[in-house]
């Protein structure tokens, strides 16, 4: 477990910088002390935070994505497999430029040539820019919902150390396991956070009333 946290604390440190890293170690560690006194002998909840603090941590932004795509291990994986004559074609629905389609409100996607990646290149380089108040992204429904499901995540994980004990332990690992409900892009992304957000309300409400009765 050790080692796939500092894996993960890695990627983070890729995908923002060494800052954000830390921010991710800081809380897993916290978690983790607390565990070994509350629940000795267990590391569920430490592992079930490690898994979906990062989640929330590294979601796919432009910048991510322009990085994955350009950082040379994507034309690596393609040259691998495929000889020749080839073309690559990028299916995509950028944010502040595509259409949508009127039935079911979703961005309709556009084709994009290998130029791209030289875009991709530049965009990456500006990760810096990620949540602060010159991010061209940032201002986006979805953005400010993945900023600050990462509040809430911190918030709700501080809770329930506040009040962890073994006859809640199980109760609070699904609880930080909720984020795994969390999936998709866009307005898909916007409902599949609606309803993870109702069943994390039942789980406290079972996690609150354990304590109580502690």
């Amino acid at each position: 477990l050790d080692q796939i946290i500092q894996n993960r604390s890695d990627i983070l440190k890729s995908y923002q910088d060494k800052k954000y890293a830390e921010r991710y170690l800081k809380l897993v560690e916290r978690v983790s002390n607390i565990e070994k006194i509350k629940v000795p002998g267990s590391q569920e909840l430490t592992k079930a935070v490690s898994q979906n603090y990062f989640k929330l941590l590294a979601y796919k932004d432009e910048y991510e994505v322009s990085r994955l795509y350009s950082n040379g291990d994507f034309l690596k994986k393609i040259n691998k497999f495929f000889d020749g004559d080839f073309k690559i074609v990028f299916h995509l629905a950028p944010p502040l430029f595509s259409r949508r389609d009127l039935k079911t409100g979703e961005p309709i996607k556009t084709n994009y040539g290998k130029w791209l990646l030289s875009i991709m290149r530049l965009l990456s380089k500006l990760k810096f820019l990620r949540g602060t108040i010159f991010d061209p992204f940032g201002k986006t429904t979805e953005r400010i919902m993945e900023r600050q499901l990462i509040k809430d995540y911190e918030n709700t994980v501080e809770k329930l150390l506040k009040n962890l004990f073994k006859k809640n332990h199980k109760v609070a690992i699904d609880i930080a396991k909720i984020p795994e409900q969390i999936r998709g892009f866009d307005v898909v992304k916007l409902r599949s956070v609606k309803s993870a957000k109702v069943l994390e309300k039942e789980l406290l409400v079972e996690f609150n009333k354990t304590s109580r009765v502690l």
